[in-house]
């Protein structure tokens, strides 16, 4: 990822192993602010120094947060602006609360995967500072894709819709993330690791929070697209770039927010 990279790095190599070599221990507490450091804009305490130790567990749960504060500015905003503006404040809640990390990492994919040539090309295409035309061309779909889906529903659904996808997104980007090897010896996509008992703990939250916001059947069409999304994603990036970085972990969490709001769409106009 580009503008966001230092950032990314700063938070993850802060606390990495000590001299020994040994991971440091990491409480659920302190699991949970790195998560948050990691995934979000907002200032944590010194806690979320030790580099991405125990974090991964929380991904879904900061997640949640993400999208239910876009969600209530969507409620919020609508009885005085109308329900197209105000899905607009939302949209641009979620990227600012974000730091735009994802859609960072989605145009820079982009860019990646549409140049001409072989892997190390696109490599370097994709830690170029410039954002390119495939990049510009994702960014709008992603932003009209989200805008309109989130239109055509009322600020309840809203709301539900971005707390599930937001979940969901960060669930599967975890998925990508066990089923790819990192294409490169370097940046986040080799330094963000986690063990079975995180991935298992990130996936109990992922469905409980997709089944009890979402309902049973709304939340397993969701859970159900958001893994086919982190499938077919990891698939691609295998072929194309021989496994995950950065950028691809960034763009799974952007491409399986569209398509989780899409399915919930579908699913309540089903």
């Amino acid at each position: 990822m580009r503008a966001s990279q230092p950032r990314v790095e700063r938070r993850v190599q802060a606390g990495a192993a000590g001299p020994s070599g040994r991971r440091r221990g990491a409480s659920p507490g302190r699991g949970l602010v790195r998560a948050l450091a990691f995934l979000t804009v907002v200032p944590m305490p010194s806690p979320a120094t030790g580099g991405l130790d125990g974090a991964a567990a929380w991904f879904p749960l900061v997640g949640a947060a993400i999208g239910a504060s876009a969600g209530a500015v969507r409620l919020g905003a609508e009885p005085l602006l109308g329900r197209a503006p105000a899905t607009v404040l939302a949209l641009i809640a979620l990227v600012a609360l974000t730091g735009a990390l994802h859609q960072d990492g989605l145009a820079d994919t982009a860019d990646g995967l549409g140049v001409r040539g072989d892997r190390p090309r696109r490599f370097q295409v994709m830690r170029d500072p410039a954002t390119g035309v495939f990049g510009a061309l994702a960014l709008i779909g992603w932003a009209l894709l989200v805008l309109t889906t989130l239109t055509s529903l009322n600020a309840t659904q809203a709301l539900v819709a971005l707390t599930v996808a937001c979940a969901l997104a960060r669930w599967a980007a975890l998925l990508h993330a066990s089923t790819a090897a990192p294409a490169r010896s370097d940046g986040l996509g080799a330094a963000l690791t986690f063990n079975g008992a995180e991935l298992a703990a990130a996936s109990l939250l992922a469905v409980g929070l997709a089944v009890g916001v979402g309902t049973p059947v709304r939340g397993s069409i969701a859970l159900a697209a958001a893994a086919l999304t982190a499938a077919a994603w990891t698939l691609l990036a295998r072929g194309t770039v021989g496994g995950r970085t950065g950028d691809t972990l960034g763009a799974a969490v952007a491409l399986t927010e569209a398509v989780v709001c899409l399915a919930m769409l579908a699913a309540w106009h089903g």
